[in-house]
Formats: C-alpha cells, sequence, structure tokens
C-alpha cells in the first residue's frame, strides 16, 4: 500500500532514538500521519518544522497501519518566519487546529488549499491579520460549522449587521440585538459585506468569535480543547494592542 503526495507538515513528534512521528495536511489523502526513520536526526529536523511544504511518499503493508513516510522539502516556509514571532505563533495556530478537528485520512483539498495560500500570506500581505479570522471561518465551514453573516437572522436586513448569535452562528443587527446585546458575540466589519477598518481590537473580535465556535466544534467532535498554541497567538496579539 503506498502513495505520492503534497504535504504540508502540521506536527513532528519524536519517537524513540531518532525517527519522529510526522503527521501532514496532503492534498489528496487529508490529514495523515507516518513514521519518519531519522526524523529527529539533526539533518532531517529542518525539514519536518511545521508549515513547511514537501513531497511525501507513504507506505505500509496494510491501508489501516501507520506506515512509513519518505519526504523531500518543496518551500521552508517555516524559516522565513523565524522572524515575526506573532506571524509564527497564527502558524503554528492554524496547524494545531487542522491536526486537532480534521478528520484523519479524509480528502480535504479545499481545507489544503486554503492553509497552503494562509501560509504563504502570513507576515508578508500587510491584511494578513484579517485574512488569518477569515481561514478561520473557513475552517469552521469546511468542517460543518459555516456561520450564516448575509443577513439578520431576526429581520433578514442585510444592513447594519453587527452581533452574531452564539447558539445559532446567525448575524444580527444592531436593531434587533440591542435588547441582547450582552449575550450576543461581535461581528467585525471586515467580517460583513459593509468591509470597514481592521485594527486589531476588530481582529481580536473576529478571533472571539471563530473561537466560540471552533470550541463547539472541538466539544462536539471529542477533540478535547483547542491547543495551547490557538491561546498563546491571541494572547500575543492582544499584548499588541494594549
Amino acid at each position: 500500500m503506498n502513495w505520492s503526495d503534497e504535504g504540508i507538515v502540521l506536527s513532528a513528534r519524536k519517537h524513540g532514538e531518532s525517527a519522529a512521528i510526522v503527521t501532514l495536511l496532503t492534498r489528496a489523502n487529508g490529514r495523515h500521519g507516518g513514521l519518519v526513520h531519522g526524523g529527529s536526526g539533526s539533518r532531517a529536523r529542518g525539514i519536518y518544522q511545521t508549515g513547511n511544504l514537501v513531497s511525501a511518499d507513504w507506505r505500509a503493508r496494510l491501508s489501516e497501519h501507520l506506515g512509513t513516510y519518505t519526504c523531500e522539502l518543496m518551500r521552508p516556509y517555516a524559516a522565513g518566519l523565524l522572524a515575526e514571532r506573532l506571524a509564527l505563533l497564527a502558524l503554528i495556530a492554524a496547524a494545531g487546529l487542522i491536526e486537532r478537528l480534521l478528520p484523519e485520512r479524509e480528502p480535504h483539498p479545499e481545507t489544503f488549499e486554503k492553509f497552503h495560500k494562509l501560509i504563504e500570506t502570513l507576515g508578508n500581505d500587510p491584511d494578513w491579520l484579517s485574512g488569518y479570522v477569515h481561514w478561520e471561518l473557513g475552517l469552521l465551514t469546511d468542517l460543518g460549522y459555516g456561520l450564516d453573516l448575509s443577513a439578520c437572522a431576526a429581520t433578514g436586513t442585510i444592513d447594519d449587521l453587527v452581533y452574531v448569535s452564539p447558539r445559532t452562528g446567525c448575524a444580527v443587527s444592531a436593531a434587533a440585538g440591542q435588547p441582547y446585546r450582552d449575550k450576543l458575540l461581535k461581528l467585525p466589519a471586515f467580517l460583513s459585506d459593509a468591509g470597514g477598518p481592521r485594527q486589531i481590537e476588530d481582529v481580536l473580535d473576529g478571533l472571539r468569535l471563530t473561537g466560540h465556535f471552533l470550541v463547539r466544534c472541538a466539544k462536539e467532535a471529542d477533540a478535547g480543547e483547542l491547543t495551547a498554541a490557538r491561546g498563546q497567538f491571541v494572547d500575543r496579539l492582544r499584548r499588541t494592542a494594549a
């Protein structure tokens, strides 16, 4: 049993003296783990950094086995973010969400493409922070937890959408949500058709919104809590705003 595919490194964990268990998000084979002989050695360590794009060959006697990987580095994205602490934290957070929430060995080519595009923008695009929030919204959609931000759930209006119901994931207008504003999540303008500024506080509001539904997704999938990496990314961004 074998296949060849492109993959993005999600994690690499030491196994034994020099091997590593490497988890990739592959284009055609989804989230998939494998054993890499020598994967934790000094020569291979640079290949298996979170975010790197590799070409991977996976082999196993049976499809349900862990199997082994042989990989070649295609794009060393991780090295380019070493000096960009916030962007590196965002990368690790995104990889952790995929590894925690995406079903194993199920093809999700759109998720692969979106993650690859996100990595290419981290630290480079001046608007990458809001792009990250959009990416989390897209991940929720891929997981079946998409939010409806197109119109007010109560009135049907498409104007002045400033809240989201934490129960239904639907947008709520300022007027309809006024009596319940303390119980609703803020909808930053850059996530609606209205556009608007993308200040750090707006990004934090967006991350609170996506985080609420990512936690629900993890709970319903019996995947435990979200990884610490996402919390570290949000905390770092909050300190930046302060």
